[in-house]
């Protein structure tokens, strides 16, 4: 009888699902995009199965799926890149971060889902993730400029290509308000890439100029007394970030003669999102007192 209790035990444990050994589930930092932005993704594999699995050797071990509304597949532009081969240990978790944006072509508003599968080879099976959902937002448009972009060094008699600087407003969650840089081509056809600026105020006008190189300078306030200055290239390139506070005069941008452009007013604070990385706040040492001879009265207030 306890043979035979045995026996049922063992073929349990063979027939039990894999998806109660192997689990993925997929992940993102936020459920509001706009269209052309990143969609950074994690894929969280967890391991129970009581035996090492070998993944990412071949090209099509996870794959993903984006459905729009309602059945609707949302149509690949390539094949998302996960080859990379590891070792997943039993009672452990590994984690898979990608940039969806570019392999799926997501260009409207609306709810969409995403589902990771991954392939056990040794199995010969499949787990699929249950459904990520995000939303696809407009954002409204604050302001915007053609400009050149600079032709590079030893390049001559070269037609010089436009692009386009949009700036937009988004409502993220009904509760925040964020800016966003989309760059474009002179029609605003094709989005090149969509930069996040970060949390606006509703009170405050963002200022944007172009200098002579064709970097964008945007200075909007972020907070109460804060204001966040960013300049941004034609190649939709961060190359400036930097945090002001609201000095004895609100800061603000200033061109010059030359067609630079510089921030007045307000004081420069160091934050650690700086661009480039503000340099280590240098220790003020104390001086030493001098000594005295005993019996000698120290000074008032040493």
């Amino acid at each position: 009888m306890r043979a035979l209790g045995l026996s049922l035990c063992l073929l349990a444990a063979a027939l039990s699902p894999v998806s109660a050994q192997v689990t993925v589930e997929v992940t993102q930092d936020q459920d509001q995009f706009l269209p052309g932005e990143a969609l950074p993704t994690a894929v969280r594999i967890t391991n129970r199965s009581a035996q090492s699995l070998r993944l990412g050797v071949e090209k099509d071990w996870l794959v993903f799926s984006v459905q729009g509304r309602g059945v609707e597949v949302v149509p690949k532009i390539g094949e998302v890149p996960v080859a990379g081969e590891f070792v997943l240990e039993s009672s452990r978790v590994a984690t898979k971060r990608v940039d969806l944006a570019p392999y799926f072509s997501i260009n409207r508003s609306g709810r969409y889902s995403i589902t990771a599968t991954v392939r056990i080879k040794e199995w010969d099976r499949e787990i699929t993730s249950p459904p990520r959902e995000f939303n696809i937002i407009e954002g409204a448009k604050l302001w915007e400029q053609e400009v050149g972009v600079p032709v590079r060094q030893g390049v001559t008699n070269a037609v010089p290509e436009v692009r386009k600087f949009i700036l937009q407003q988004a409502n993220y969650l009904k509760t925040q308000l964020r800016l966003y840089v989309r760059l474009t081509d002179a029609t605003g056809a094709r989005t090149f890439r969509v930069v996040p600026i970060g949390p606006t105020v509703s009170f405050g006008r963002p200022e944007a100029q172009v200098d002579r190189f064709s970097n964008l300078h945007l200075l909007h306030q972020e907070g109460a007394r804060s204001f966040s200055y960013v300049v941004i290239s034609p190649q939709a390139e961060i190359i400036a970030r930097r945090t002001y506070d609201y000095g004895d005069k609100r800061p603000r941008l200033q061109p010059d003669m030359s067609g630079q452009i510089a921030v007045v007013g307000g004081v420069r604070r160091p934050t650690p999102r700086d661009v480039p990385p503000s340099p280590p706040a240098t220790p003020v040492e104390e001086a030493p007192r001098p000594l005295r001879s005993p019996g000698e009265m120290a000074p008032p207030g040493s």
